[in-house]
């Protein structure tokens, strides 16, 4: 499981995410793949695309996942 560091911002949004993590090339893909119910937070279906991910949550896309960290 990766790591992703909040660096002092209270969140991230989850379509930043998936693009941050290089997972999704673009915003707007990483909107689709939400969108489309592909997405988990914490083992649960996320569909919300600008849904806050806080420090702890646990975030699983295509066979990835990542844990948000402060």
């Amino acid at each position: 499981m990766e790591i992703f560091y909040l660096d002092g911002h209270p969140y991230v949004e989850l379509c930043d995410l998936l693009k941050f993590q290089g997972w999704c090339e673009s915003g707007a893909a990483a909107k689709a793949v939400i969108a489309e119910g592909l997405v988990q937070v914490d083992s649960q279906l996320e569909t919300r695309k600008r849904c806050k991910i806080t420090a702890g949550k646990v975030v699983a896309f295509n066979g990835e996942s990542v844990r948000v960290e402060e």
